[in-house]
């Protein structure tokens, strides 16, 4: 599995992805709760004054958010094929249950008798194992007239999840839940999952530096080691057609992605995150994009998070993404639901093997791997190319970019191999004439230091 850098951002990628919802109250009298013996909870009935289907999603929302106390997060509102109902996923964290993530599945159905909604709900952890059952529970129960049930296969519209299993990444960084013949790959919290005729491919946490084209313009740098050069100031939502090609441009991937919308997605402190959807179509580069019509590219959900540049103008670019491919969206599209929400990090692991791989000053970047992502045409392409030197090229490219300074202020780095009578060596910068007169004066005390021996704290 090849090597790339991933931050901390699950908690954004669940706000996206895992459409996690807590459980509510039935703030109408007329919805029924039902304990599921999974240990989830399912919700059904009308939704008395609600005079549309989405009048009744919000009431629904407005009562999770003054049971969990806060405003979820909500998914993609999706048709339901072939019946009059509509249905979303969205996420929210529980905070009078002890800030507990929940996750689930909400549907409303126009019928004879009103606007009725059927959901299930569990917490995140469990969801990918139970939200098969609770459905069949749910529609076991809750028949409304106009049939709000989501058809399978043979119904033509969007089928439930498939039936889940537990996976663990090999490394023990990360689980999920997926079904049978489903590959998992995963290294240190980034992980890829795929259908095994490669119909379904989800990316979570691919993770790329970036660093400001101001920066590569006053350094002459090339993009961090071949890294993303991409203004980090900018709208992310506006910006987010250029950056996510750039993302995956040095790579030497094309992205052909007709975004049908893109909007502002809550973030961790000092990040910021965008979340779009549409159609897209991943290929190589250097060759020339495979001979679809636009209507047949994949289905494309993608998350793209950017952290605040530093001091040198580098920042960090997280990339989650899925590809569902044209004709499976119905068949699928609730299984991924189910397996994103599943999705958990062993933050432990990821420490541990980021300290294992960066130095403490850079330890809150985490060293992962990213593996190779399948394509359309079922071939694997890298995701990443091997980054085992990334940060020495990072030291090395600090010191070049000292090394250019002093050079343009007239500088020069010295080192006293007495500074105190007592054989201590020390390093300063002083001015090249002063440099040049110290080292003329006592060469067996001063010395000129180059570039590859800096001090790093001290010199640069």
């Amino acid at each position: 599995m090849f090597i790339c850098k991933r931050i901390s951002l699950l908690s954004a990628v669940c706000l996206f992805f895992v459409f996690i919802f807590g459980s509510t109250a039935a703030g109408q009298g007329s919805l029924q709760v039902v304990d599921s013996p999974q240990g989830g909870k399912i919700v059904y009935g009308p939704m008395e004054g609600a005079k549309t289907q989405a009048e009744a999603m919000s009431q629904f929302l407005r009562n999770v958010h003054n049971n969990c106390g806060e405003k979820p997060q909500v998914g993609k509102v999706f048709k339901v094929r072939g019946t009059n109902s509509n249905a979303v996923f969205y996420t929210v964290v529980n905070h009078p249950q002890g800030n507990k993530p929940r996750a689930g599945l909400l549907i409303a159905s126009g019928g004879a008798n009103g606007i009725e909604v059927g959901a299930v709900m569990d917490d995140a952890s469990r969801f990918g194992s139970t939200v098969n059952p609770m459905l069949t529970q749910l529609f076991n129960e809750w028949h409304p007239a106009s049939g709000g049930q989501p058809a399978g296969p043979s119904g033509g519209g969007p089928a439930p999840p498939r039936p889940l299993h537990p996976v663990v990444a090999q490394d023990n960084s990360a689980s999920a839940s997926i079904p049978a013949g489903w590959s998992f790959k995963a290294n240190g919290g980034t992980a890829i999952v795929t259908e095994p005729h490669y119909n379904v491919i989800i990316d979570i946490n691919l993770v790329r530096l970036a660093s400001n084209p101001s920066y590569n313009q006053r350094f002459g740098g090339g993009g961090m080691g071949g890294g993303i050069i991409y203004p980090s100031n900018v709208d992310l939502v506006r910006g987010f057609p250029g950056l996510i090609k750039e993302f995956y441009r040095v790579n030497n991937t094309r992205l052909d992605f007709q975004i049908a919308s893109v909007e502002p997605m809550p973030a961790p402190p000092g990040q910021r995150c965008a979340h779009a959807s549409g159609r897209g179509l991943l290929s190589s580069l250097n060759a020339a994009p495979p001979n679809i019509a636009q209507k047949d590219f994949p289905e494309i959900e993608a998350l793209l998070c950017t952290t605040a540049p530093g001091p040198m103008g580098n920042y960090m670019v997280s990339l989650s993404l899925s590809e569902i491919m044209a004709g499976h969206g119905d068949m699928e599209r609730v299984t991924v639901g189910a397996i994103l929400s599943s999705y958990q990090v062993n933050q432990a692991v990821v420490a541990q093997e980021a300290n294992a791989m960066a130095a403490p000053a850079i330890a809150a970047i985490h060293q992962i791997g990213a593996a190779a992502t399948a394509r359309y045409n079922a071939t694997q392409q890298a995701n990443d190319a091997q980054h085992a030197g990334y940060w020495a090229q990072q030291d090395n490219n600090a010191r070049q970019g000292q090394a250019f300074s002093n050079y343009l202020l007239d500088q020069t780095v010295i080192q006293d191999n007495n500074m105190y009578g007592n054989g201590t060596i020390g390093h300063g910068t002083a001015w090249n004439s002063t440099a040049d007169a110290l080292v003329r004066a006592d060469p067996n005390r001063y010395e000129i230091v180059n570039t590859p021996n800096f001090w790093k704290g001290v010199d640069y």
